[in-house]
């Protein structure tokens, strides 16, 4: 016969128990508001220090790097670098050369540079990626980048070019899923063409599948339908 939990008597004793072992909806409320605190400004600031970046995880709140066809939001046609479909497909990286892969030519870059460069297959919307910082003059063409823009949250994109200035360097890029690389012309917001060394809040390492749904679930139901 298992032993009764003594009760405790103290203050802290019994907040202890509250917390760890009582049932009731406001233990868990609490539990949920401690978690969030201790990742917050225990476990993420730790992370950061160790990979040498303000930012070490995002999660991505777009379709911009998926290698797939997928659903407009506002229609019911599917898309990958612009060619639509009725129906949502796989693509695999031979489709998506041939769907994507002429504009890449055009700016010198072959079906095998764009293979061997980090996570070639690109990742999808709810994936979490984890960053570290890295120096400028280290980050190559194929490497996928943070940064800040006018846009309310950080961009995760490509490097397809790079180039050394009087005031830093500075990168081209390009989301893998988008027909075309993002310019002022297109949103006032982000230019694709011009991000500066000072915007890059770090470099994109690992994909962890899904585990930023939660959050983009969240993100969406605030912002609601944006047709």
């Amino acid at each position: 016969m298992p032993r009764k939990r003594k009760q405790p008597t103290t203050w802290y004793g019994k907040t202890w128990r509250f917390i760890w072992y009582d049932d009731s909806l406001l233990s868990w409320i609490v539990n949920i508001v401690l978690a969030f605190l201790v990742i917050k400004f225990i476990v993420y600031p730790v992370l950061g220090a160790v990979l040498g970046t303000s930012l070490p995880v995002v999660a991505v709140v777009s379709e911009s790097m998926d290698h797939d066809y997928t659903r407009d939001a506002c229609s019911e046609t599917y898309k990958l670098c612009g060619d639509l479909s009725s129906m949502r497909k796989h693509a695999d990286f031979k489709e998506y050369w041939r769907q994507c892969g002429g504009w890449y030519e055009d700016r010198g870059i072959t079906a095998q540079a764009f293979r061997d460069y980090p996570l070639s297959n690109g990742f999808s919307k709810g994936d979490i990626i984890i960053l570290t910082g890295a120096d400028p003059a280290g980050i190559r063409r194929g490497d996928v980048i943070v940064f800040q823009s006018r846009k309310p949250y950080p961009i995760i994109h490509r490097v397809i070019d790079k180039e050394l200035t009087a005031d830093g360097y500075l990168f081209a890029t390009k989301g893998d899923h988008n027909a075309l690389q993002i310019t002022t012309a297109f949103d006032p917001l982000l230019d694709e063409a011009g991000v500066s060394e000072d915007a890059v809040m770090g470099v994109a390492r690992f994909r962890v599948p899904w585990l930023g749904w939660v959050k983009v679930g969240l993100v969406e139901l605030l912002q609601g339908n944006n047709c």
